[in-house]
């Protein structure tokens, strides 16, 4: 991160230029230098103008997913730091779905533990915990974040464009809800990742940050500082339990999570 900040007007520009290669579904390549989102404040200033570009085609914001918040997701990313991206209406699926695969650039899934919140986490309850926030949570859900490669090659943008993008979100597939009362510890729940019914990773609950919690704390407190919070309704992606999978049209998706549940998605 650097002490740096972009101006309003060149982060217009960046979330412009995000926003349209979103629309045309064109990789996105590397933007222009003076444009570039110089920490990670600006990505997320941009951030909220793509939101504002996109809302028509996205629909109102419902929640919010978390990235990189396993180690295995921080290694794949070379970001060592949870970020946060947008989950919006259009976005959100039941399992079952078929999508087109065309509708996206290269598509690929990640598994997750999802929840929804049954009150506000608001900015006046700052700084939050793993176990303020578990009193929060309505249920969890078996869950499958839908990610886009939509760049020309990710390696190069930088975490502060990447999470000016949404941080590759392109939907979600939740599964059947869970009252967390039925849970007795999420951090033993583990998820298998299957593509064409071959498994293909595994992983549990724990790590995600040691526990699902810590990363709803960490998104908490990361809107709190901008003013922000989390309202009851809203689902959070708390952050994949397996590297990235990336798939073919026709491939079929499924993550079974002990304790939680299936869910599944197909992409014709």
């Amino acid at each position: 991160m650097t002490d740096q900040h972009s101006t309003p007007e060149d982060l217009r520009q960046a979330a412009h230029t995000i926003a349209a290669a979103r629309k045309s579904l064109a990789p996105l390549p590397a933007l222009p230098q003076p444009i570039v989102p110089k920490s990670i404040e600006d990505g997320y200033r941009a951030q909220s103008e793509v939101h504002r570009l996109l809302a028509t085609e996205l629909g109102p914001r419902v929640g919010y997913k978390i990235g990189c918040t396993s180690e295995v997701m921080q290694k794949y990313l070379a970001i060592p730091h949870p970020c946060a991206g947008g989950v919006h209406a259009r976005g959100v699926h039941q399992s079952g779905v078929v999508l087109n695969a065309k509708d996206f650039v290269r598509v690929g899934v990640e598994c997750e533990i999802a929840v929804r919140l049954g009150k506000d986490l608001g900015p006046g309850g700052a700084p939050f915990t793993p176990d303020s926030v578990a009193d929060s949570i309505e249920c969890y859900l078996p869950a499958i974040e839908i990610v886009d490669d939509r760049y020309a090659k990710w390696e190069t943008l930088g975490a502060p464009t990447l999470i000016a993008d949404d941080f590759f979100a392109a939907g979600i597939v939740l599964g059947k809800p869970v009252a967390r009362s039925a849970v007795a510890d999420l951090v033993h729940v583990e998820g298998r990742a299957l593509v064409n019914g071959q498994e293909v990773g595994r992983g549990t609950a724990a790590d995600v940050l040691g526990h699902p919690h810590n990363a709803l704390a960490w998104l908490a407190n990361h809107l709190a500082s901008q003013g922000a919070g989390l309202r009851a309704g809203e689902i959070v992606m708390t952050g994949s339990l397996v590297k990235t999978l990336w798939l073919d049209a026709g491939d079929e998706a499924a993550m079974e999570f002990s304790g939680l549940g299936k869910v599944q998605v197909t992409f014709a």
